[in-house]
């Protein structure tokens, strides 16, 4: 009798396993996967996990290596001798690094040093901040040295008040070392001041070893020049935007040939991500995005012949392709995520078009979830147009039900949607709290083609917000969604569309949620460290009183314009290190909800930028998400 028994309790055990949804605590506990390359003999692929501790409030990073055949995977220690150090100079004989310069004056005990206790800064022009971190006189810069101990470096930018690696977030892929090592080519925007703050024209330099000597190789583009390669054979190249000013630009993938500028993608409608060389120099990979994914496409090489430059999709599937680590034989090594995984690493074959996860860093945990569901949704805009809308349903879902409903905002306002995997918005744990959300690719996101994504500069408040409430409206009308319970919510660009939809939502939502979110486009453009970036979007200053474009922004698209119309209840999210959107937005907004009356908290987190990074403060927000929504909704 009692072994009779053991089948069913077994059958029980293994459903309520599989009855487990996502939670924050979970998903703080999942490894974070960052791939760092094939080892030097090729035959493995070598990368790191991250594992937060929400505990200790700190992440500690491990390395392994795993067969680019599969199989299991072996943590290492060191990892110095399995890659090559790209850092080192092809002929072994050098090695370039990074370093801060400190060259400018700043603080109050470099103009009058018997004053050293002083504390203060004194600025004559803009770039004073940047991103969450104020500028203390200090530069980056390129220094290379002969590779032996004691060896002295030598500064390729003495004296100029440029940086490379390019703030906040260039590292060492901002530098390479040319294939005959006589040249090392480095990535800097090499404007000074407001003239820095005004503009995205990065360039791609070449420093000569011999003579000491640099030369401009991207001077004629006026946009962003950067990722610098070399193909197999040695010609250079990069990824290019053309417009001053305009952070969103089609990227454009440029090769250098017998002193010309070939642009690959230029007749392709789309932008590009990431891109590796195929060996043979026949082909170049790169990643982008396409229809709410991001994917793998190859366009060939002509070299000197006039074939035809084509542009292929080779992976296609409701998935992210996120990176391209290598090229092996018929094996293209990439990482990939969806909304209810995490990046792992895979391998695809290029010949039989088939797949094979490699890593499984949280497979066992999310084998024991029941899984949200995504589905695409083509929504009719207000102008006539097809709307890709993702809509993610709760784990165990029943079509008899009805459910409260969240339309996700997405920030930018000019990044994609896409099936990424995000550790604070995450869809995947939103529906396992009971939610339905609706993840319209609005105006603005990139994979349908330029003229889509243009269109929101300039118009923040116009055809996106009608594309925001078609999505809304279209799935509300399903018979398990309940209507009556309608949020909307998100961050940045986001933000502001929560702010803006407060005011203009004719009573659809039942709670608001903004985190940094822009709520007075006069007072952002007065504060943000990157006035190109509003100078763009905004059409102009506050001040140009006969810019129509400008003025429409900072009246009618202004989200402080429309709060007379406020009556729903608003979550005001901000961090203080957050240079981009700063905390007064929020803190203007939160004033105003709560001297209209309005049901309204303020989180604000003073150490954080315009993300969330520490493990206990991500608890925090994610408890405090879900709290207010319970409350409200």
């Amino acid at each position: 009798m009692k072994k009779l028994l053991l089948i069913p309790l077994l059958m029980m055990s293994l459903n309520a396993i599989a009855q487990n949804v996502m939670t924050p605590e979970l998903l703080w506990k999942l490894g974070r996967v960052t791939p760092l390359g094939l080892s030097n003999d090729g035959k493995n692929i070598v990368y790191n996990v991250t594992y937060p501790s929400v505990a200790e409030n700190k992440s500690e990073t491990k390395s392994y290596i795993i067969s680019i055949n599969g199989g299991n995977a072996t943590e290492v220690k060191d990892i110095k001798s399995l890659l090559k150090d790209k850092n080192i100079s092809p002929d072994g004989k050098y090695i370039v690094y990074n370093e801060e310069v400190k060259i400018d004056k700043v603080h109050g005990k470099d103009f009058y040093p018997d004053l050293e206790k002083s504390n203060v800064q004194i600025y004559d022009a803009l770039d004073y901040r940047h991103w969450d971190t104020w500028n203390e006189g200090t530069f980056n810069h390129v220094f290379y040295k002969e590779n032996k101990d004691g060896a002295i470096g030598i500064d390729l930018l003495k004296g100029e008040k440029f940086n490379s690696p390019q703030k906040p977030f260039g590292g060492d892929e901002d530098y390479i070392w040319s294939p005959d090592s006589k040249n090392i080519l480095y990535v800097s925007k090499k404007k000074a001041g407001t003239q820095y703050a005004t503009s995205t024209n990065t360039d791609i330099y070449e420093y000569n070893l011999e003579t000491g000597k640099t030369t401009n190789r991207t001077e004629g583009n006026l946009g962003y020049d950067m990722s610098p390669q070399f193909s197999p054979k040695g010609n250079l190249t990069w990824l290019q935007m053309k417009r001053d000013g305009y952070e969103a630009d089609k990227n454009d993938l440029i090769v250098s040939l017998k002193g010309m500028n070939m642009n690959l993608t230029a007749n392709w409608d789309g932008t590009v991500d990431s891109f590796m060389w195929s060996k043979d120099e026949s082909k170049i990979y790169f990643v982008a995005p396409i229809d709410g994914t991001k994917q793998l496409f190859e366009v060939n090489f002509p070299g000197v012949t006039k074939i035809a430059v084509t542009v292929r999709q080779i992976t296609s599937g409701d998935f992210d392709v996120n990176s391209i680590v290598a090229i092996s034989g018929d094996n293209a090594i990439l990482t990939r995520t969806d909304m209810n995984h995490a990046s792992e690493i895979f391998s695809y074959n290029l010949k039989k078009k088939s797949w094979k996860q490699l890593s499984n860093v949280n497979t066992k945990t999310y084998a024991s979830l029941a899984l949200s569901k995504t589905e695409r949704r083509y929504v009719t805009t207000t102008d006539g147009k097809k709307m890709l809308v993702w809509v993610i349903l709760p784990p165990n879902f029943d079509a008899s039900k009805k459910y409260p409903t969240l339309l996700y905002c997405q920030g930018g306002p000019q990044s994609p949607l896409t099936q990424s995997y995000s550790f604070r918005w995450n869809f995947q744990l939103m529906a396992a709290n009971g939610y339905v959300v609706v993840a319209p690719n609005r105006r603005g996101m990139q994979g349908h083609g330029v003229e889509w994504n243009e269109q929101i500069s300039k118009d923040w408040g116009g055809q996106v917000m009608d594309d925001y409430l078609s999505a809304i409206d279209d799935v509300a009308k399903e018979k398990y969604v309940d209507s009556e319970r309608l949020g909307c919510v998100g961050a940045s660009y986001g933000g502001y569309s929560a702010f803006y939809l407060a005011g203009n939502h004719n009573n659809r939502f039942k709670t608001f949620i903004a985190h940094d979110g822009v709520f007075n486009t006069q007072s952002m453009f007065g504060t943000t460290e990157e006035v190109f970036f509003n100078n763009w979007d905004f059409g102009g200053a506050y001040w140009e009183k006969d810019n129509a474009v400008a003025q429409k922004t900072y009246t009618t698209f202004n989200p402080i314009t429309h709060v007379d119309k406020w009556n729903t209840p608003i979550l005001i999210i901000q961090g203080g290190k957050d240079f981009r959107v700063s905390e007064g937005q929020s803190q203007e907004a939160f004033q105003a909800a709560q001297l209209r009356g309005i049901k309204s908290r303020f989180l604000y987190f003073p150490e954080e930028n315009h993300w969330v990074l520490k493990p206990q403060n991500a608890q925090v927000w994610q408890k405090e998400f879900y709290k207010w929504l319970n409350e409200t909704l």
